[in-house]
């Protein structure tokens, strides 16, 4: 069962803190930016409300499940850690090689993508036309190096700003809700909700739409990440796992409520910056601007909170002897990470200059989700265990973690099945898949590490 780690960050984030990475890495991007596609693919008020229902439930069952499992290894390392006790080192390297070449990358660019085109709207600049649809990727690249050296100088630091953040955003989206409802009266749309639609639903449409979905959820994990460094983490993880991910998906029903109030299907489609229309609806353009502002905090602290989590799998990889041992390094100064998290950035900037926000966004994705439905499926192999002991017990066991299991292969073949994202899912599995020789390649330098550190 769990190993001592080899090098050890300090126990530094409290309830608070924790539950503010859960809802901060969480509400980003996602519900401010990905709306459109999903309208695109579901074009019926119902279908669209109940693919945000679907995905805020299939958070919680994930949630549910790495309740229990983190208790039982509070370390550092997250996902990585958990696929790796409970199905091995290989598939724990496939996961840490995806998040290398193509996970954390990608998320970084599509979160900086969204700060990017937010303030650039805030300023008075429409982010969809040239010279600006070039300037957002500049603008993002230059987000992603600021916050990568507010996490080399500290984990409380850039805690503290996922606190005041995560109040900022979660009060503004709930705002926007309240204004919605008793400010906009000639402009509602809800009734659309009853209305019958001769618009065809399809279970492939609706599986394509849950990748979008899963998008804006993407966060609820994160917290497993940094474990390690969360204090009495038996207590503190599953409150702030289980609290946080609630959380989210009232917002989000209610932001999308909102939306739907405001504007008809019909304009959410071709909406690209769906908050800010349904301020200027609202209010005119003072709305714009505080919407603007207020996404601009909004993805600062998913960008914070990706940064402070994710590198901890760098960091667990090279402390495992399975990536370049100065992964592993810890700052003498400011204890953090810091090599782990400037490889994070760098990767970052590399895929935000060459892609498109849909195209990280899916791509993430698509890329995670089978590493989360195995972290979810360790429960199973982790309580067969003799030294399996976790302080939170997951209710509705085995049903919770199976019906997470469903879903993600469920999506996993409606990306397969639909023709426009059959080819680029069989890109991203296909990349996943080369990290196999890449393992077998570095495990003999890593399987002699270990033998000479177990010898001193």
């Amino acid at each position: 069962m769990p190993r001592n780690t080899r090098v050890a960050l300090p126990r530094r984030l409290t309830l608070l803190g924790a539950t503010a990475v859960v809802v901060g890495s969480t509400i980003g991007s996602g519900i401010f930016r990905s709306p459109a596609s999903i309208a695109r693919r579901l074009p019926t008020p119902g279908a669209l409300m109940s693919v945000w229902v679907v995905g805020g439930l299939l958070a919680l069952c994930g949630a549910l499940t790495l309740a229990e499992i983190t208790t039982a290894l509070p370390r550092t390392g997250g996902i990585y850690v958990i696929v790796r006790e409970g199905w091995g080192r290989l598939p724990a390297f496939l996961f840490g090689w995806a998040e290398v070449v193509i996970i954390r990358a990608a998320a970084l660019g599509a979160v900086a993508t969204t700060f990017a085109e937010y303030a650039l709207r805030m300023l008075g600049y429409d982010p969809r036309v040239a010279p600006y649809d070039t300037t957002v990727h500049y603008v993002a690249a230059v987000a992603i190096i600021l916050l990568a050296a507010l996490n080399i100088r500290g984990v409380r630091s850039s805690a503290l700003l996922l606190e005041v953040a995560t109040v900022v955003k979660v009060g503004a989206l709930l705002l926007i809700a309240l204004a919605a409802a008793w400010l906009a009266p000639s402009l509602m749309h809800t009734q659309q909700l009853s209305v019958p639609s001769t618009t065809l639903v399809t279970p492939s449409g609706f599986g394509v739409a849950l990748v979008a979905v899963l998008w804006a959820y993407d966060g609820w994990a994160d917290l497993s990440f940094v474990a390690g460094e969360v204090k009495n983490p038996e207590r503190t993880l599953p409150r702030a796992l289980i609290g946080g991910t609630l959380t989210v998906l009232v917002i989000y029903c209610a932001a999308n409520l909102a939306y739907l109030t405001v504007l008809p299907i019909s304009s959410i489609t071709t909406s690209s910056l769906v908050a800010a229309e349904v301020a200027d609806k609202l209010v005119g353009h003072w709305g714009v601007v505080v919407v603007g502002a207020v996404v601009v905090v909004a993805t600062v602290s998913t960008l914070n909170g990706s940064l402070l989590t994710c590198p901890r799998i760098f960091f667990a990889m090279a402390d495992d002897g399975l990536l370049f041992r100065p992964v592993a390094a810890v700052h003498p100064r400011y204890q953090t990470p810091y090599v782990a998290i400037a490889l994070a950035a760098a990767l970052g900037v590399v895929f935000v200059l060459a892609r498109t926000f849909e195209q990280l966004a899916d791509t993430f994705v698509l890329a995670i989700v089978p590493f989360y439905a195995l972290s979810v499926a360790a429960v199973f192999t982790l309580r067969r265990q003799a030294t399996y002991r976790p302080s939170f017990r997951l209710p509705g066991y085995p049903v919770v973690p199976a019906l997470f299991i469903l879903a993600t292969v469920g999506v996993l073949g409606s990306a397969l099945v639909d023709p426009t994202s059959r080819w680029p899912t069989i890109a991203v599995i296909a990349v996943i898949l080369l990290g196999i020789p890449v393992f077998y390649i570095a495990r003999p330098a890593a399987d002699r590490r270990v033998a000479s550190e177990a010898q001193e």
